[in-house]
């Protein structure tokens, strides 16, 4: 059984506007794999549909064999946004991923479990802000801070980390490091992990597979060797699209 199913996926926003048309796969436990497509091309609205925070209009998406019906503790989401708390220590943030465990109240006068703690410190290590952990989050770098939310999404505890363009506000040696790190947080903790990015260059380093989003329907599927220049060009050539030119340089 794949971790990730999708099948037939539809969604359409009011009357006609189309953002996914029949979008079908599956994903096994522990892939890491890159969804690339032009602006517009639906990449944002699967990634939402997949955390259950957008609904399909027709087609199932299943999670572990459980079909998506709303948000899922076990489903963490990297925003492009950092959305970390800047008044707070990058410990602190880290431990607001506990909170769907511990609960509003506990949050708010920080009673965390021990284990949460030492989850937050653990995710802290593993994206390589341990020696930072008390340093106030609003003062960190933009690459830092998106480490922060990497690991708040890890002391979640998730089956399926998702991430929605989580370097696109980052220059290129800060977008390295950041996906560096998720992708070893993701093989270290045998962590299927989808992610939407903009950047050839940057996800042939890193993706295990690759899903070309056009138009909200699939016009690729393959690995790095079948990321062929004419691939890349199939995803990103056509109406709304950009030059592949400027999308392998970027």
């Amino acid at each position: 059984m794949p971790a990730i199913s999708v099948q037939d996926l539809r969604k359409v926003y009011g009357e006609d506007e189309v953002a996914l048309d029949g979008v079908s796969f599956d994903i096994e436990e522990g892939e890491f794999v890159v969804v690339l497509g032009p602006s517009g091309a639906g990449k944002s609205t699967l990634l939402r549909i997949l955390n259950g925070l957008t609904e399909p209009t027709e087609g199932t998406v299943e999670v572990n064999g459980e079909e998506v019906r709303g948000r899922r503790d076990d489903v963490a989401m990297v925003f492009q946004l950092h959305y970390v708390i800047e008044s707070m220590s990058a410990y602190r943030n880290a431990l607001t991923g506990a909170l769907s465990r511990a609960g509003l109240l506990q949050s708010l006068m920080t009673w965390y479990d021990e284990e949460d703690k030492r989850a937050a410190l653990d995710a802290l290590e593993t994206v390589g802000l341990l020696e930072e952990a008390e340093q106030r989050a609003g003062s960190m770098s933009g690459g830092q801070q998106q480490r922060v939310g990497i690991a708040r999404a890890l002391v979640q505890h998730p089956t399926l980390l998702l991430a929605d363009e989580p370097v696109a506000s980052l220059d290129p040696k800060a977008a390295t490091e950041v996906m560096g790190y998720m992708r070893s947080a993701a093989k270290d903790r045998n962590l299927t992990t989808i992610a939407s990015l903009h950047q050839v260059n940057i996800a042939r380093e890193f993706g295990d597979r690759f899903i070309g989003i056009r138009n909200g329907e699939v016009v690729f599927d393959g690995d790095g060797d079948d990321l062929t220049m004419e691939a890349v060009d199939d995803i990103y050539y056509g109406e709304g699209g950009d030059d592949p030119a400027e999308v392998l340089e970027a």
